[in-house]
């Protein structure tokens, strides 16, 4: 099982006997050391160079009072569930060893019972200043439980040097960047010349990658599918969702096979490797992945694209991001707060944007024309944004998107037919049993 920490927990116990006992020998010390500590906030989240810089930043800048400790959870070695699940059991464990971590804006439900609420943490200028988007997916039980770090949207990468071989170009470079069809996006990569390739990857692991794009396509047909006390995907709108997923790889054959073991790291990996010019995934991926791809040459041909559409539905991408929340038995909420809105002021929200690629979520952010013009993506991203679809804000959501997962790839691999995973995953989402993978 992998650490939470990077100190064991021996460790941990070695040394906090080491100064209870040095604290009862010597007294006046232990006053002079009472004085002058420093609060340490042990903070969980994938610290990318851009969460590095901020922190450090903070930690000059409260330099003797308030030091900010790291818990690096990279998402090239934790998977977005297996971050769950070490957060969870940390916090079921009432550990006292977090002070601040970092979920997927959809676990707010689930994580809610363990954390302070923050509406007389924040005040209502900063509260009002976060896009509404973002701040929606912090309120549960009618309570602000969590606070917005960035803000994500589905979107497509793709290779404009690839590209750039098919006739009519500006126009394919136009239609991507409004969202072509999915009819229309398969012609054209069957119609591409670079016939020896894949040409679209997607994350088809059995995980919360894959449910984005299931639950995309289902409310892109039906906007208030998730509005109902039991939940039916045996439908013509799961139908029409899961097939397409299952199509693209095994009728179409515009997907390699390989993407049900893929996440979104691993899709770019293979993409790079094989020259595929299209990729599902998320802004900021490229700064990302730069320092963990062998080759870097091909990065300065990628561009992004609105993901396709069903013909006829809504165009909008699954929105995603990753929020803060404080733990209950936390003794250190004053401190964490201080962190929180320093990562809220408009220039470190920008930090984020210009090192690691982040959407802010400060709405200053995108008036500042000296930004907007030295990064004029966040405007493509501010489109996306607008049209952007939340997946369901159900406290059982996780337990749901375990079993989508599983069944949607379970289809995928041709192990079971579209309806029947349909019917399966329908039967033990509306009941009590737990799926055992």
């Amino acid at each position: 099982m992998k650490r939470l920490t990077k100190i064991s927990i021996a460790g941990s116990l070695v040394i906090f006997t080491f100064f209870i006992i040095f604290y009862l020998r010597y007294p006046s010390f232990s006053l002079i050391l009472e004085q002058s500590s420093v609060s340490k906030i042990y903070y969980a989240d994938n610290i990318s160079s851009a969460h590095r810089a901020l922190i450090n930043k903070f930690n000059l800048e409260y330099e003797g009072k308030i030091e900010i400790i790291p818990v690096d959870l990279p998402f090239t070695k934790f998977s977005t569930n297996e971050r769950k699940e070490l957060l969870a059991r940390s916090l079921r464990s009432n550990s006292e060893n977090l002070d601040l971590f970092a979920v997927d804006y959809i676990w707010v439900p689930r994580f809610a019972k363990w954390v302070e609420p923050l509406d007389k943490h924040i005040s209502k200028l900063t509260r009002d200043g976060i896009i509404k988007k973002a701040i929606e997916s912090c309120i549960y039980d009618e309570k602000l439980v969590a606070i917005p770090l960035y803000i994500d949207v589905g979107l497509m990468y793709y290779r404009s040097d690839l590209l750039k071989n098919q006739e009519n170009y500006s126009l394919i470079k136009k239609q991507l960047e409004s969202s072509l069809s999915w009819r229309d996006f398969i012609n054209l990569c069957k119609t591409f010349k670079q016939k020896d390739n894949y040409f679209y990857l997607y994350a088809a692991d059995n995980y919360e990658g894959l449910v984005c794009s299931f639950i995309e396509l289902v409310v892109n047909q039906k906007s208030d599918f998730f509005v109902t006390d039991s939940l039916n995907f045996n439908t013509k709108e799961g139908k029409i969702a899961l097939e397409l997923l299952v199509d693209l790889v095994n009728k179409y054959k515009i997907t390699p096979k390989e993407v049900v073991g893929f996440d979104e790291f691993q899709c770019f990996t293979y993409a790079l490797d094989n020259d595929v010019p299209f990729i599902r995934g998320w802004p900021g991926q490229l700064k990302h992945y730069k320092n963990l791809v062998k080759d870097t040459t091909k990065l300065k041909y990628f561009d992004i694209a609105a993901l396709p559409h069903l013909e006829g539905n809504n165009i909008g991408s699954v929105l995603g991001g990753w929020n803060l929340m404080i733990p209950a038995n936390s003794a250190k909420k004053s401190e964490t707060m201080q962190f929180i809105n320093f990562l809220l002021k408009e220039e470190n929200q920008k930090i984020l944007a210009n090192v690691g690629g982040y959407i802010p979520v400060v709405e200053k952010v995108y008036h500042d024309k000296e930004f907007i013009k030295q990064n004029k993506e966040y405007l493509y991203y501010q489109n996306l944004l607008d049209k952007g679809i939340h997946r369901p804000f159900l406290e059982d959501y996780t337990k749901i998107s375990d079993i989508i997962s599983y069944y949607v790839n379970q289809a995928i691999k041709k192990k079971i037919s579209v309806k029947e995973a349909l019917i399966q995953a329908t039967n033990q989402v509306n009941s009590n049993r737990v799926l055992i993978k």
